[in-house]
């Protein structure tokens, strides 16, 4: 009798042992991915940064540009317009993170923006007194160094989307983060139209 109590006992503290290094191991795993998810969030914000950043040095330099090329009117409407667009999604919350379709709409819009910023550098090309001005050189070393920090932030990000995803995907923490909400992230895709900073050497 006494045996079989002490095996119980026993059996009953390796059980309440597994339980409690169970509910360690799933609460550790947990918080983690909050701290991944979390670190996601912080790269996202530092993009979005780096694109509200681009998208308030337009106006200016549109504004330059056509002191001294109103006639590129066409390439002018172009900047505006993809400005405007890319305006328009870049206010979103993190759960663009979670909807890949919203994701790749940020990405589309800030793309075209890219390379209608590219085709007013190149028209520009064709004025040398717009090169001249000191205000447009300067808004154009703002620009080129702010797209370098796009591609900067961008990569630092897929890198953080990277970790995130490929933790959730392991096992035994794929089990958790599918009963705990916690799906897979979209990278940014390369494109040479939106990472390639702008040619602005003249």
């Amino acid at each position: 009798m006494k045996s079989g109590l002490k095996i119980g006992l026993i059996a009953a503290g390796v059980l309440v042992l597994f339980i409690i290094g169970g509910c360690s191991f799933c609460t550790q795993t947990y918080n983690t991915m909050v701290a991944k998810s979390e670190g996601v969030g912080g790269l996202w914000a530092q993009v979005e940064n780096q694109y509200q950043r681009r998208l308030d040095l337009i106006p200016n330099l549109v504004a330059t540009v056509k002191g001294y090329a109103a006639h590129e009117a066409e390439v002018l409407e172009q900047v505006t317009a993809a400005r405007s667009r890319a305006g328009g999604v870049l206010q979103v919350s993190d759960e663009v993170l979670n909807d890949p379709e919203a994701f790749n709409r940020f990405q589309q819009a800030q793309s075209e923006l890219g390379s209608a910023l590219q085709r007013l550098l190149v028209v520009t090309e064709n004025y040398p007194e717009l090169k001249a001005n000191t205000n447009f050189l300067t808004l154009q070393d703002q620009l080129e160094g702010t797209e370098n920090r796009i591609a900067v932030e961008r990569s630092r990000f897929n890198e953080a989307v990277r970790d995130y995803n490929s933790y959730i995907r392991r096992i035994p923490q794929a089990w958790i983060a599918g009963q705990s909400g916690f799906t897979q992230k979209t990278y940014f895709s390369a494109d040479s139209r939106a990472v390639a900073a702008p040619t602005v050497a003249f």
